[in-house]
């Protein structure tokens, strides 16, 4: 007879994971709802606090049992402000709020932050539903992918491949055939260095496709431009979601459009414009900024009247970023959580891709399809993808993994 192990290593990735491993040892139900607090553990990183804040903070989180991280010139005063890495319990996190909140030197700010943070994390206050005026999407309990139908002659993977509204239609067709949740039409490419495309061609180029859609397909169609007049036309013309590349940085009036019209609205991080985003993009703080960039955003669109309920928010995979910088993004997805709302991630057969396996566009599959999966792992609601075939059976076997089989 083989002897099992006697220890094993447990990872609880929500709030209802731990209460699962409570309740399958047969934890009194009084004693789950006791010992929820104490098994989830955080990590937070809290970025310039002032001198006198951050020693305050650590002794705080110290004097709970939980550990914070300074920079080494705050023993020495010798720093104005500093990062600060929190870690503990949930349990420690909540008590230490309550402190916080009758300190001075604007610590009751830093809990407003933290309660924020931790809120999101757990998914509190997270949109159950991508509300959208004919087809809402419940979240949470799989992955929806997005089919691209680039109506442009010259985007980098398929440019010119849709020249008549009749090919378009068919196209679109055919990926939600394969399983496509959602079909994104696209009138201007955004690929590094592409110029901008005048107003009325884009209009040429979406609207009639857009319209015979909206009649004949069962799923939202999304519109990819930054301009207030393509967006109205398409939402006009049946699309029920704008996805803004440039994360209402270029036309903030988009978001009052998408309003209008009760559409969703998917903002995303861009550093600068596509003919010049890959000119030697440099960050100080690569997540600090992407994450400053989309609160913006959304912050825009919430004072614009669009309810969280219709966000999405997207990191920008490939749009003013190095290689590096995608793979860091892809690694850390689930920082995205802060903002307590889902989460869009395009990769399908970017450079980023080719760069890694020296492959041109037309062998990039595989590389994208591993990009997607761990995406799922990661979070990620939505995955923008030409693929599509591929890539439902690829995203439905990662949420059987990540997510179970409901």
């Amino acid at each position: 007879m083989v002897e099992m192990r006697k220890v094993r290593v447990v990872r609880l990735e929500s709030r209802a994971e731990a209460r699962r491993a409570l309740q399958e040892i047969g934890v009194d139900p009084a004693g789950v709802d006791l010992m929820l607090p104490k098994l989830r553990h955080h990590l937070f990183r809290l970025h310039q606090v002032p001198l006198r804040a951050a020693i305050l903070l650590k002794q705080e989180m110290l004097a709970r049992g939980g550990e914070a991280a300074v920079s080494r010139e705050v023993a020495a005063l010798a720093a104005e402000a500093t990062d600060v890495l929190l870690s503990g319990t949930e349990a420690q996190f909540a008590s230490l709020l309550t402190k916080l909140r009758t300190q001075p030197f604007g610590l009751a700010g830093w809990a407003d932050e933290l309660e924020t943070a931790l809120r999101a994390v757990e998914g509190e206050g997270r949109p159950a539903v991508f509300e959208l005026p004919r087809h809402p999407l419940p979240l949470g309990a799989r992955t929806y992918v997005m089919g691209i139908l680039n109506l442009t002659p010259d985007s980098f993977s398929d440019g010119g491949r849709y020249p008549t509204v009749e090919a378009a239609v068919a196209a679109a067709e055919a990926m939600v055939e394969e399983g496509a949740d959602l079909i994104d039409l696209g009138g201007e490419s955004t690929r590094p260095g592409a110029l901008p495309v005048p107003v009325e061609e884009e209009l040429r180029r979406v609207v009639p496709v857009a319209e015979q859609l909206a009649e004949r397909l069962p799923v939202p169609l999304s519109v990819d431009t930054t301009k207030v007049e393509v967006a109205k036309a398409a939402l006009e013309g049946g699309v029920e979601v704008v996805n803004d590349t440039s994360g209402l940085t270029a036309a903030p009036e988009l978001a009052r459009v998408a309003q209008a019209h009760g559409a969703g609205l998917v903002l995303m991080h861009r550093r600068g414009e596509p003919a010049t985003m890959q000119d030697n993009p440099v960050y100080v703080d690569l997540w600090g900024e992407v994450l400053e960039h989309l609160a913006t955003g959304v912050r825009r669109a919430e004072e614009a009247g669009v309810p969280r309920s219709r966000l999405v928010v997207d990191p920008g995979i490939g749009f003013g970023k190095t290689v590096e910088h995608n793979l860091a993004l892809l690694r850390h997805l689930e920082e995205l959580q802060v903002l307590g709302l889902p989460v869009l991630v395009g990769t399908s057969r970017k450079s980023l891709i080719g760069r890694v396996l020296d492959l041109p566009v037309e062998e990039r599959l595989e590389g994208t399809l591993a990009t997607l999966v761990l995406a799922v792992a990661k979070g990620a609601d939505f995955v923008r993808v030409h693929d599509v075939r591929a890539a439902v059976r690829a995203v439905r076997m990662a949420d059987a993994v990540v997510r179970g089989r409901g």
